[in-house]
C-alpha cells in the first residue's frame, strides 16, 4: 500500500549516503522486480529505514511497497536500531562501519542518559556513576559487533571528528566514509 511518509532530515541523514551508482543499481533492482520487496520501517509515521527505497517509491508510484511501524521508547532507540541494521545489511567500507558503531554508542549512551556532565565542566562526573553506565555500554556494543571495547571508544571519536567535517564541508565527510 503506498501512502505518504514523513522525511525527518535528523534520520535520514544518520546513515551514510549510497553512491550514486548504488542507487541507480538499487532502483534497477527495484524496476526489474517491480514491487519494493523489504518494508520500509516507520516510528510514528516518519521514515527511520528505507529512505532510498521511499525516494525510489516516490519517483515510480506504480511500484508497491510495505511500511512496517516500529515501537520505539524515544528516537535515540530508534537510531541504535538504524546502526544495528546497517552494520548487516551492506558492504560497507571500515570507515563507514567505524562512524556506525560509533553513532550506535552515542545513540545508546543518550538513550541511557549517559554522558550529561556537570554545570562547569561538561564533563561526565564519576560520583553519580554515568563512566560506569557508559563503560558497560561500550562493552555491550564491543560483544555484539566482535571488537575491543576501545575500538568502540575509538569509532565514537572517529564519529564526531566525521560529524564535525560535515558541519563546515559536506563532500569531504563523505569521501572520508568512502
Amino acid at each position: 500500500m503506498n501512502r505518504q511518509l514523513r522525511v525527518d532530515p535528523e534520520f535520514r541523514d544518520k546513515i551514510p549516503p549510497l553512491t550514486e551508482d548504488e542507487f541507480k543499481q538499487l532502483e534497477q533492482n527495484i524496476l526489474a522486480d517491480g514491487e519494493i520487496y523489504e518494508p520500509i520501517i516507520v516510528w510514528n509515521g516518519t521514515i527511520v529505514d528505507g529512505h532510498n527505497r521511499y525516494k525510489i517509491a516516490q519517483k515510480h508510484p506504480e511500484i508497491p511497497f510495505k511500511t512496517r511501524e516500529m515501537n520505539f521508547p524515544d528516537k535515540w532507540a530508534a537510531f541504535d536500531w538504524m546502526y544495528a541494521k546497517q552494520l548487516g545489511r551492506r558492504n560497507l567500507s571500515d570507515e563507514n562501519r567505524t562512524y556506525i558503531i560509533g553513532k550506535m554508542y552515542e545513540a545508546r549512551k543518550k538513550a541511557r542518559g549517559g554522558d550529561r556532565g556537570n554545570q562547569y565542566t561538561k564533563e561526565a562526573s564519576l560520583q553519580n556513576g554515568d563512566m560506569a553506565k557508559s563503560e558497560r555500554t561500550r562493552d555491550t556494543i564491543a560483544k555484539e559487533i566482535g571488537i575491543g571495547r576501545s575500538s568502540v571508544e575509538r569509532a565514537e571519536k572517529f564519529a564526531q571528528g566525521v560529524d564535525a567535517i560535515r558541519e563546515m564541508s559536506p563532500d569531504v565527510a563523505d569521501k572520508i566514509l568512502r
